[in-house]
């Protein structure tokens, strides 16, 4: 359930909370760079509103100090009428000056003020209106966020408060001793009474007689040891196998049975999708514009791979679990079908040592028919057997269903390979 709200949150959340944020990080930024722009804009026009007075500030006092020369010039004596007249038109150049410097810093005044108004007035609210807006935005879309968070959690609590109902109603309810015992009973028999052996009667047993009836001693020590240090084994172990075999008898059967259910599971999975690997790719096959067939052989090759491994290792739990007296023996063939062969747990694995020779013996394999190959197939998984382009083999079991058909070379070997890699003759 948690992580169905995590999944949720996710998807319908997360998601289009980045994408909004990007989009309103974007948008952000444009405003804010509006409201710049304007500013350097009033900025600029300032500048030029200064620069006006200054100009006009420096003219006008040009034509007071020519206003100013051309009265000393007519005071006087010495004067001609050329200097005053000179003097004249120097002063009304300066004065001529000085009003264009007044009309431009008028001028320069007046856009000033009218900038000045539009960006406190217009340009600053609409700016921050928009932002405003997007702020909105932001906040509602969060808030619809947490809404949402809250409605999915709030719709998962029942399923949650069954599941942690049923933690402590499994809590309360279980069998500490009988736990205990499962965990750690390790199904061997006491040994028998030690017999008396009269020596005074000139008796004497055989060395061999105790060993052969009493069963494996086991350390009450081992049986409680823990139990990782017991079922996993080092670097140094060659197989998980070897490692069951030193647990105690009822363990390592329950061990070996989960092993059993838990490749059977993987296995199944392993098939199906096998099987629509090879549907997919005789989809390819009649319309070639939905993909190219041979795109998906490698996928094909490698679950062909994993399919042979998973038996083999089927295999060799459920002899091991036969061995450990775990009372079904499932042989494992290409075809979805097993054959079975019950036993008893009660009864030792030698009772069962002549029935399971004597069927053996009679179990001949005969060819159905004859095959080619087409295509290389290394074989490298294990129960699979390789094969070369062109090369006749034997077909000794048909496919079933699940992709693969047994097969068996000139040289007398016999394994599986992928239906798709040969040709019925």
């Amino acid at each position: 359930q948690r992580e169905q709200l995590s999944e949720n949150m996710t998807l319908n959340i997360c998601v289009e909370l980045s994408r909004n944020l990007q989009e309103m990080r974007q948008e952000r930024k444009n405003h804010l760079c509006e409201v710049k722009k304007a500013q350097q804009n009033l900025e600029s026009s300032f500048k030029l509103l200064e620069t006006s007075k200054k100009r006009f500030e420096k003219e006008w006092r040009e034509a007071e100090k020519a206003i100013q020369q051309t009265e000393r010039v007519q005071q006087e004596v010495s004067a001609t009428k050329a200097d005053v007249e000179k003097a004249k038109q120097n002063t009304h150049l300066r004065v001529h000056l000085a009003d264009e410097c007044k009309n431009e810093y008028a001028s320069q005044l007046q856009r000033y003020n009218q900038e000045q108004s539009s960006f406190y007035h217009s340009e600053i609210p609409s700016a921050y209106k928009k932002l405003q807006e997007m702020e909105e935005r932001r906040i509602r879309l969060l808030a619809d966020g947490y809404v949402q968070f809250s409605e999915t959690e709030k719709n998962l609590l029942p399923d949650i408060n069954k599941c942690l109902d049923a933690i402590i109603s499994t809590g309360r309810s279980i069998n500490e001793t009988l736990a205990l015992i499962e965990q750690y009973r390790s199904g061997a028999a006491p040994p028998a009474d030690v017999e008396f052996e009269d020596y005074s009667q000139g008796v004497k047993a055989a060395a061999s007689d105790n060993t052969t009836t009493h069963l494996p001693k086991v350390r009450i020590k081992q049986l409680f040891h823990k139990k990782n240090k017991v079922t996993f084994p080092d670097k140094n172990t060659p197989s998980s196998l070897e490692d069951l075999s030193r647990l105690p008898p009822d363990q390592r059967r329950r061990r070996l049975q989960e092993k059993i259910d838990d490749i059977q599971k993987e296995l199944q999975r392993e098939t199906e999708q096998s099987e629509a690997l090879m549907k997919m790719k005789g989809v390819y096959e009649q319309n070639s514009q939905l993909g190219d067939p041979s795109s998906l052989q490698p996928q094909i090759t490698q679950t062909a791979h994993d399919i042979a491994r998973l038996r083999g290792e089927l295999n060799k739990y459920q002899v091991q679990l036969a061995e450990a007296g775990g009372g079904t023996l499932q042989h494992y063939p290409a075809s979805s079908e097993y054959i079975t062969v019950l036993s008893d747990p009660s009864v030792s694995p030698s009772e069962n040592i002549y029935e399971c020779e004597f069927d053996e013996d009679f179990d001949i394999d005969v060819p159905i028919g004859q095959c080619t190959a087409l295509y290389d197939f290394d074989g490298g998984s294990e129960g699979a057997v390789s094969m070369q382009v062109g090369e006749q083999l034997s077909l000794m079991q048909e496919d079933q269903g699940d992709g693969w058909v047994r097969v068996q070379r000139a040289s007398g070997h016999m394994g599986y390979v992928p239906a798709s890699y040969i040709q019925i003759i």
